[in-house]
């Protein structure tokens, strides 16, 4: 239970994160319309298999406009140099008094290589760093007694808001970063149940905030800032020890995505990053590569009147403070880049806006970016992590605007088997699968497996 100020804090400080990232975008929030030079999704086609016409060649762009110069497969280099000069200024020149376009990325295994959020976590399982909640059961709406049992063995049961010495507890290391990564405890048993839905959170997602209960968002970045020296110094491939298992130690920024943001954000694009990962973990990564933190959106945790962070989180689409039904997952990333960029309150901001208030370019990795990215109306970049639903959609590329990128670090090896689309590679709400479907509603046949190809200069 919070102190009687609680819930008064909780929406002074609602409207205040909320006036405050409006003031970052003041000067762009009414233009961040795609521009007329780009065509919308749903606009004219070439007449070839029913695809939009590519953007027509037009002036060269501006001298001063970015060039990309990274090593990327196939003409994946070529397709975007093309989107950055013929949309927004860099299609017009300084003079441009058109609408800044919108670019859109998730961030973990999308701009840097592995997780940021669970490098967090391991390090401060490695340095003491959590606090020991009063009730496990509480850190979690959907957290199974099996799973309270065996952190309340693990981890130990006094002093409640103590530091747990995690670090000489492997056990209890073990058990809270495999619930982290698995939803399953360390003998298997689910830990998470119940009926949350499954396009707008995951539960072990929207847990770790609540492992952090107690401290305050500047401690968390402080924990992320040295969690991320450790991880940019990590050899590529190497592992640390955690609890009684070895995980990743590393966390690389993508040259090409860093590459790719910058000359973005140099030819007028506004950048943001929504990410499902802790936001001021991510706040901390994004803001080297040019997003500050009025652009880096995640979940974000309720702090109280001290300005700790307690078991909730803010909600998106008028669904108010929760304990993590809602969060930017799936549909979820939809509505905060509808909130947050475009002004979309209340319920419509679940829904698919107009090509005006859509971004350019959206870029992911995983089954949770699919929708944002899909949203895109110029181009949307996947990195290839053989998530079936995003790859499905990928690799029909009904209306020819998505682009399939291998990873740039240790790229995955090509699946066994293809995608099934037509059959189970959606997500119900519920969890159960079914046939993936086109805007127009023909469902996607199987898609094979990408053919990758190699990355060129």
């Amino acid at each position: 239970m919070y102190g009687p100020g609680h819930m008064g804090h909780v929406k002074c400080r609602r409207l205040f994160v909320r006036a405050a990232r409006t003031l970052a975008v003041a000067t762009t929030l009414v233009a961040t319309a795609v521009p007329s030079s780009a065509a919308p999704a749903d606009g004219p086609t070439d007449g070839s298999a029913g695809r939009p016409a590519a953007p027509a060649a037009g002036p060269p762009p501006p001298a001063d406009c970015p060039r990309l110069s990274g090593r990327w497969s196939g003409d994946n280099r070529e397709r975007l140099q093309r989107l950055i000069d013929t949309v927004g200024p860099c299609a017009t020149g300084p003079g441009h008094r058109g609408a800044r376009p919108v670019a859109v990325f998730d961030w973990d295994n999308t701009v840097v290589k592995n997780d940021v959020t669970d490098a967090t976590l391991s390090w401060a399982l490695r340095h003491d760093r959590l606090r020991r909640p009063a009730d496990w059961s509480a850190t979690s709406p959907w957290l199974t007694p099996a799973a309270g049992a065996a952190l309340r063995t693990a981890c130990g049961r006094k002093p409640a808001g103590g530091a747990m010495p995690t670090s000489a507890m492997p056990a209890c290391a073990d058990e809270i970063s495999l619930i982290r990564e698995t939803g399953r405890t360390a003998a298997g048993e689910p830990a998470f149940a119940g009926g949350w839905n499954h396009r707008r959170t995951v539960p072990q997602y929207a847990w770790v905030p609540r492992l952090f209960a107690g401290l305050t968002p500047q401690e968390v970045r402080q924990i992320a800032g040295a969690a991320r020296e450790e991880a940019l110094a990590a050899p590529v491939g190497s592992t640390v020890r955690l609890g009684t298992r070895s995980v990743p130690a590393y966390v690389r920024y993508y040259d090409q995505q860093r590459e790719l943001v910058g000359a973005l954000r140099r030819a007028g694009f506004t950048v943001y990053v929504v990410s499902a990962g802790f936001e001021p973990v991510t706040e901390v990564w994004s803001r080297p590569v040019g997003v500050d933190a009025g652009h880096t959106v995640a979940i974000r945790a309720v702090t109280d009147a001290r300005g700790r962070i307690t078991m909730d989180a803010e909600g998106c689409g008028g669904t108010g403070v929760n304990r993590g039904e809602v969060i930017p997952y799936v549909e979820g990333k939809r509505c905060w880049v509808n909130e947050e960029i475009y002004g979309v309150r209340g319920a419509a901001a679940w829904e698919r806006q107009g090509p005006a208030r859509r971004p350019a370019l959206g870029a992911g990795d995983a089954d949770t970016d699919v929708t944002f990215v899909g949203d895109a109306t110029g181009l949307r970049v996947v990195l290839d992590r053989h998530k079936p639903e995003i790859m499905c959609r990928a690799l029909d590329d009904a209306d020819g605007r998505w682009l399939v990128q291998p990873m740039f670090i240790a790229p995955l090896p090509a699946p066994e088997s293809g995608y099934p689309c037509s059959t189970t590679a959606f997500v119900r709400p519920d969890g159960s699968g079914a046939p993936v479907r086109r805007d127009d509603g023909t469902v996607v046949p199987d898609q094979p497996r990408a053919p990758g190809g190699p990355v060129r200069p």
